[in-house]
């Protein structure tokens, strides 16, 4: 008995052995778990397609538990919206998260330079610059106007402040980025604390930040991206012909060309296909008016040069609704966007050559439909009006002539004797002729 004990003893403490030397095998074999950081590139003007698509990977990657979060960034700004979106984004992730300000001779300007400010880890590559954040404002003009850009002026430089506390950096610059319009190099901005480190491309930035420190609440947390996997992201078909359509230039031709479509669909009822082309054109323009700091009295101007089109084939005003129409339609383009910043403003050169191309074409389309309105008609009962034909009995309260080739029923205001060239006056009830005496030539 004591034997048998004493092997099954021996048994069960080779069994522990064999099984604990395979598990020591199998971890033995196994590959260390790899780092993997989502990312994503904008260099693109920061519009509200743009703020979607990056909030949208910010909350991918902390969902599929990345181990942080690139944005290599090189832009001119943008809106206050679209860029707060993403500092919300950025401030509200789990997972740590970079701006690059990346390749050589990017910037983060305006909206960019606030983007940066609000990342764990903020990086600019040789060559690149950051700030010009101080905001702009649009609309009317004089005190008031200048009142609203002091109020609008403070609340960025109060967020600008906010987000640099917040993150560790230089609150005194962030704030001359926005109210002084400063604007560093990236050597500059390393050495007075405004971006945490200078890279010289994504390996060299990864190598720099491994075992960097950031925190979350009250925990302080190291992030690990040496030899780190880059999972970068790009926008899908939607956002990228969203974006394309949210350009001021595009924006602004789409609306020409749906208001081009409609006038043709009216002034030529049954078409059909310019004015589904126009709907769909105008359509698209408001989508993108709503991504812009549209003034929409301009768009007014517009719609009433439009109007004034119309008004020119139904009103003889021997072109002058169409001088309207025109001067209209150039005031309304010059004052559509009104934004001091290039990348949110219609080229000049856009709006001389579309409002002379659409005048162009409307000028056509009106002259081809007076003169169709004025030609004379040849078919039908219209057709019928000026024809000339002969008597082929007397004429007066009855009758009956010979006219295109056909025998009519006909009467007269004046007697016709038969056998007398008679001329078509109008075609009456029942298909009854009103005939007279034909002018001889």
């Amino acid at each position: 008995m004591r034997n048998f004990l004493f092997i099954s003893m021996i048994f069960m403490a080779l069994a522990s052995a064999l099984v604990s030397g395979v598990r020591t095998l199998k971890a033995a074999g196994e590959k260390p778990t790899q780092v993997r950081i989502g990312a994503v590139r904008v260099a693109d003007v920061i519009n509200s397609t743009v703020a979607e698509f990056v909030v949208a990977q910010v909350d991918s990657a902390n969902r599929a538990g990345r181990n942080a979060f690139l944005l290599e960034l090189d832009t001119p700004g943008g809106l206050d919206s679209a860029m707060r979106s993403i500092i919300q984004a950025l401030l509200g992730s789990d997972i740590p998260t970079i701006v690059y300000v990346y390749p050589d001779g990017a910037r983060a300007a305006s909206a960019g330079a606030l983007i940066t400010l609000a990342a764990d880890f903020a990086a600019m590559a040789p060559g690149t610059n950051i700030g010009a954040a101080h905001p702009v404002a649009i609309g009317i003009g004089g005190e008031q106007n200048e009142i609203m850009l002091s109020k609008v002026t403070e609340d960025a430089v109060a967020y600008a402040r906010s987000i640099a506390q917040q993150r560790g950096r230089n609150a005194e610059l962030a704030e001359l980025m926005v109210r002084d319009s400063l604007s560093l190099a990236a050597e500059d901005a390393v050495r007075r604390q405004v971006v945490d480190l200078l890279a010289t491309d994504e390996a060299s930035l990864l190598k720099t930040i491994d075992g960097a420190e950031y925190r979350r609440e009250d925990k302080t947390l190291i992030l690990h991206s040496a030899d780190a996997e880059l999972i970068f992201v790009e926008m899908n078909w939607r956002q990228k012909i969203l974006n394309v359509i949210s350009q001021p230039n595009i924006a602004y031709m789409l609306l020409m060309l749906g208001m081009l479509g409609i006038f043709f669909e009216i002034s030529q009822p049954g078409v059909i296909l310019p004015g589904a082309i126009g709907a769909i054109a105008l359509l698209l323009a408001f989508f993108a008016f709503q991504t812009l700091p549209v003034n929409y009295v301009g768009v007014l101007f517009i719609i009433l040069a439009l109007v004034l089109f119309i008004l020119e084939v139904k009103v003889v005003s021997y072109g002058m609704l169409t001088i309207g129409g025109i001067v209209s339609m150039t005031l309304g383009s010059l004052m559509l966007i009104e934004q001091p910043e290039p990348f949110l403003r219609i080229s000049w050169m856009v709006i001389a050559g579309t409002v002379t191309v659409v005048s162009g074409l409307f000028m056509v389309v009106l002259f081809c439909v007076v003169r169709t309105q004025r030609r004379r008609f040849f078919s039908g009962a219209e057709g019928m009006v000026g024809e000339q034909g002969e008597a082929v009995t007397d004429i007066h309260q009855d009758g009956k002539v010979f006219v295109h080739g056909e025998y009519w029923q006909a009467y007269s205001t004046a007697p016709v004797a038969r056998g007398e060239k008679i001329e078509v006056v109008c075609v009456g009830s029942n298909m009854r002729l009103e005939v007279k005496k034909a002018t001889s030539t």
